[in-house]
């Protein structure tokens, strides 16, 4: 898809992925440099009214490098099918994930401190898997079935029971994302099954 302009709007998209993923390491790099106190200034505490700026602070905040090197390689290959089969309503498709799933963490999380971008891999986990369900277009149920394989197994992870895991954030960002597909239209330009018009 090319815009107005000439460009290549996957690859701009792309761009902005690369970015992304950027400023989480350096985040974490600045993070770990003053003994992780951004986890307890800007973490997601349920329930508590310093603790609201965490649902935007959570998807930036990692407890240790392990902990971000688990997230990177899902957050770029699930944000790499978003970048190539969506066309438009990405910032929104983000914007219901982060904001839903992060005030659904605090007014039924755990009394904790919540921080890991993996609420928003859930998120992006359910919008694609439902997003399959509801276009019903070739492309985007190829998505679908690729990340269930891929990454099915994650399901998991919205159990409680895991020592040190925010599974309320794996929960309420995977429903968050269903949310968003079904509430945001990403408009994929591939024909659908059974002759349903595209609005």
């Amino acid at each position: 898809m090319i815009d107005k302009n000439g460009k290549s709007v996957v690859f701009s998209r792309f761009k902005v992925l690369a970015l992304f993923i950027a400023a989480l390491w350096a985040i974490q790099v600045l993070n770990w440099a003053v003994g992780y106190r951004l986890n307890l200034a800007f973490g997601l505490i349920p329930r508590q009214i310093t603790g609201l700026d965490g649902i935007f602070g959570m998807p930036l905040l990692h407890a240790s490098f392990p902990h971000l090197i688990s997230n990177t390689p899902p957050l770029i290959l699930m944000g790499a099918l978003l970048a190539a089969t969506a066309t438009r309503a990405l910032l929104v498709v983000n914007a219901v994930i982060i904001a839903l799933g992060g005030a659904l963490v605090w007014l039924f999380g755990n009394t904790a401190i919540h921080i890991g971008a993996s609420g928003l891999v859930f998120g992006w986990f359910g919008f694609l898997v439902a997003r399959g369900v509801v276009d019903r277009s070739p492309v985007t149920l190829a998505v679908a079935m690729v990340v269930g394989l891929l990454y099915g197994s994650i399901l998991w992870g919205v159990l409680p029971g895991q020592l040190g895991i925010s599974w309320e954030a794996h929960l309420f960002g995977a429903i968050a994302g269903v949310a968003a597909a079904l509430l945001v239209r990403t408009h994929v330009h591939a024909p659908r099954i059974l002759n349903v018009d595209q609005p």
